[in-house]
């Protein structure tokens, strides 16, 4: 059995406000086994060194220095450095609960065929704050909101993945695969994503299982940029163009992708319409048919590109 039975790695890029908390939340966990919190700096230009420079007195805390821009890259750079057989994947603006890793772990010691497991994710907005009206509970999954109930959950559909910010995967499942794509998941400023998404389908494809565990929760900090519409749009526009990217690493890029996008474009305006009484679904669906438009966006660029190799 290795020193470190479980590492929990933050990846990091510009977010020295909220980093202490997070590595904090990690040090004091109530794990009574080996543990280590490593911290990969993903090219950060503000005060996430000394952020961390500060508490490395703690001997469980490391920290590493990644350049190269690109959370999947920044994911795989800490599994590299971990030492335990479990990686667990807390976000820089998250907040652990005390028996994250030791609920996480247990779940892997009683289930040889678990490859990646999460749990609840709560939200704290900003002091005083409240949650605007056209806040639906859909697009409060994109503040990182996740909840399946108070019982474990074995996930069977890929869309109920467990969220990036408090995320754990078997070392071994993920060395098989050959670590998290960097094709998706963000890229400094850019909201790329669906890679946890896109290893669910490759672990259910395999034979291993992926789990919703209740008890290892952690809470995420929501920043006031983050209640605002624009950014609602955007991060709309970047999950269809990432869903277009998962679908053409599946085999299924070509001209069926226009045919989906503004099938589903359609849809989206339709239901717009359909809620119009009701400003957070109304909301929600137009998110939606606006994030088609990036979809298509990616499947033309992407015919294009084909298109130019012939």
């Amino acid at each position: 059995m290795p020193d470190k039975q479980i590492s929990a790695i933050i990846c990091t890029h510009n977010r020295d406000t909220y980093l202490g908390a997070a590595i904090d939340s990690l040090l004091a966990q109530d794990f009574a086994a080996g543990f280590e919190v490593i911290v990969v700096d993903n090219g950060s230009s503000d005060r996430t060194r000394q952020v961390v420079e500060s508490r490395l007195s703690n001997p469980k805390l490391k920290y590493i220095y990644e350049p190269v821009l690109g959370l999947s890259v920044a994911r795989n750079a800490g599994a590299q450095a971990a030492q335990g057989d479990i990686l667990a994947y807390l976000d820089d603006d998250a907040v652990a609960s005390p028996q994250w890793l030791r609920v996480l772990y247990n779940a892997y010691e009683q289930n040889a065929q678990l490859a990646i497991a999460g749990g609840k994710v709560t939200l704290i907005f900003p002091e005083g704050v409240s949650p605007p009206r056209w806040l639906s509970q859909g697009l409060a999954a994109n503040l990182g909101a996740y909840d399946l109930g108070a019982t474990q959950v074995y996930i069977e559909n890929p869309g109920l993945t467990p969220r990036g910010l408090n995320y754990s995967i078997r070392r071994c499942f993920l060395a098989d695969i050959g670590g998290f794509d960097p094709n998706l998941g963000r890229v400094g400023k850019n909201l790329l994503s669906n890679e946890e998404l896109q290893m669910t389908e490759l672990a259910l494809q395999r034979g291993w299982q992926v789990a919703y565990i209740p008890e290892a929760i952690a809470a995420h900090n929501v920043p006031l940029e983050r209640l605002q519409r624009s950014w609602y749009f955007n991060r709309g526009w970047w999950q269809g163009i990432s869903e277009c990217y998962r679908e053409q690493l599946a085999g299924k890029a070509g001209f069926g992708q226009l045919q989906r996008g503004s099938e589903r474009f359609l849809r989206g305006l339709y239901k717009t319409l359909q809620y119009i009484s009701d400003p957070a679904e109304r909301f929600d669906k137009l998110v939606y048919a606006y994030g088609q438009i990036g979809y298509l966006n990616a499947a033309i660029q992407g015919i294009i590109s084909t298109s130019h190799k012939k």
